[in-house]
């Protein structure tokens, strides 16, 4: 594989192509009339545009990626996430036309794409799963003879798709015939698709996914867990690894079951398996990711694996070089997700420009970032600006980084969720370990948030007048006929 095309844009277009770079492969970027100046572009070896700025005109356009390839003689297509990752008509595509498609099969993409296909597909290796039913209801009377046999609350959850589009929590019997209609007709409009399902919901769950790596050879196995349970509107905002919660019993049984869940679709490449996790630390199965994640740098940082390296090396038909024995977990990894919004505002997007751009830089610290000062925040992709990670030897430290560098970290010009990643690391709930998906909405204070900024700028306001107090004597400006360099310019 000497050639390799990105079929994605932004922070993870970059990730991709400085492994690939690393790995002695060329890079093709594509583009769309919004990133024509992007990072990304300008990293690649060569780059094709693709259209106007909407997705659909330009990083959905599955045909015309592949016809770029071709033209380009590229090996491989990567998709990164987001976009094409879990389009199976696209991967069978790609394959089809003879290039290799950095990723799962299309059976397999197909199988976990969908809720309910995924928890048939397990079924046989005795994964626990969330108390339901296992196919999908239209019939509201259906539901409700099924949640008066696994008890109220429960929760209606569309088939496919995620993002918690087509998902409704209903508490009440009188609740559920409207609910039930509002979660089919959202997830029709999501994915097209409005099959949906009823389950238990399990109150205030942890969200813990295990990272697992297939090979072609029959190898597969897991790279331990990502705790993902700071979420807003059912999306992660703050991920770590490992939990801080898991047992090394726990953790085991949840790797098996991961390794059971890849090899139940016949899974191939980098996946990751969810799972929600109750106050007793019983773990039930909840789906498969086909591709890469977000928070993927964690993993990395604590096992020393880089993934992108693996999946390349499994796309060229390489088996895993290492073993299940062979993988510790060193230190403590934390995420942060920044995204242009504005968390004061019910985290509501905030596009414009970045007035200034400063990143962060340091022992421990790495940024996963797609863009650059003065670069506009378009309205029509997903607003997260870049990943930061930082890594310490234990989580203290990874914490301690963490709040440093979201300090020293200065965008301007939008909004953006860095002041709620310093209130989520220093809220008594985060640094317990005591916090569940419902951390925004049991623990979030937006005033409480602004308050501490205006604080913060209060004191560094203060420092700066005394600073100047001090040094006054030194910032006169010296006379006319004094100054060496007023003489030198005449």
């Amino acid at each position: 594989m000497k050639k390799i095309l990105v079929a994605n844009r932004g922070e993870i277009a970059l990730r991709v192509m400085r492994t690939a770079r690393q790995m002695g492969i060329q890079t093709v970027a594509v583009y769309s009339e919004a990133d024509r100046e992007a990072p990304h572009v300008r990293f690649a070896d060569e780059a094709v545009f693709l259209g106007p700025a909407p997705s659909s005109e330009s990083y959905l356009k599955g045909n015309e990626i592949i016809a770029a390839a071709k033209r380009l003689d590229v090996d491989g297509i990567h998709p990164g996430y987001g976009f094409l990752s879990e389009n199976a008509d696209f991967a069978r595509a790609v394959t089809a036309s003879g290039i290799t498609f950095i990723g799962p099969g299309p059976e397999s993409i197909e199988i976990m794409g969908s809720k309910l296909a995924a928890k048939d597909a397990v079924k046989q290796y005795d994964i626990p799963m969330v108390p339901g039913i296992d196919e999908a209801v239209t019939d509201p009377e259906v539901a409700k003879s099924i949640a008066n046999q696994i008890g109220y609350p429960i929760l209606i959850k569309a088939s496919a798709g995620g993002g918690g589009k087509g998902m409704r929590i209903v508490e009440q019997p009188e609740e559920l015939e409207e609910q039930m209609a509002r979660a089919i007709s959202e997830a029709q409009s999501a994915f097209g698709d409005g099959s949906v399902f009823v389950e238990k919901y399990i109150a205030s769950p942890r969200h813990i996914e295990i990272q697992v790596l297939a090979d072609s050879n029959g190898h597969t196995l897991y790279l331990f867990e990502r705790e993902c349970s700071i979420q807003r509107r059912h999306q992660k905002v703050v991920e770590e690894a490992p939990s801080a919660v898991l047992t090394p019993e726990v953790r085991k049984a949840m790797g098996e079951a991961a390794v059971k869940v890849a090899k139940a679709c016949d899974y191939l490449g980098a996946g990751t398996v969810e799972f929600l996790i109750d106050k007793d630390l019983n773990f039930y199965f909840l789906e498969m990711n086909t591709r890469l994640q977000v928070e993927h740098p964690v993993t990395e940082l604590i096992t020393g694996v880089d993934l992108v390296e693996e999946q390349i090396k499994i796309a060229r038909g390489e088996a895993l070089e290492i073993q299940q024995e062979d993988l510790k977990i060193n230190g403590h990894a934390l995420e942060l997700r920044v995204y242009a919004e504005d968390p004061a505002n019910n985290f509501l997007p905030s596009v414009g420009k970045l007035e200034r751009y400063l990143p962060p830089t340091g022992e421990g610290i790495r940024l996963d970032d797609g863009y650059t000062e003065g670069m506009d925040i378009p309205i029509y992709y997903d607003p997260m600006i870049a990943k930061l990670i930082t890594y310490g030897k234990n989580r203290a430290e990874a914490i301690q980084r963490m709040l440093i560098a979201i300090e020293n970290y200065t965008i301007e010009g939008v909004a953006t969720t860095l002041p709620f990643g310093t209130f989520v690391l220093e809220h008594d709930a985060f640094l317990s370990g005591q916090f569940d998906t419902q951390f925004v909405k049991q623990h979030f204070d937006p005033k409480q948030m602004q308050n501490g900024t205006e604080d913060e700028q209060e004191v560094a306001a203060q420092f700066g007048v005394y600073l100047y107090e001090q040094h006054l004597n030194h910032l006169q400006v010296p006379g006319e006929a004094d100054s060496q360099w007023l003489t030198n310019r005449r």
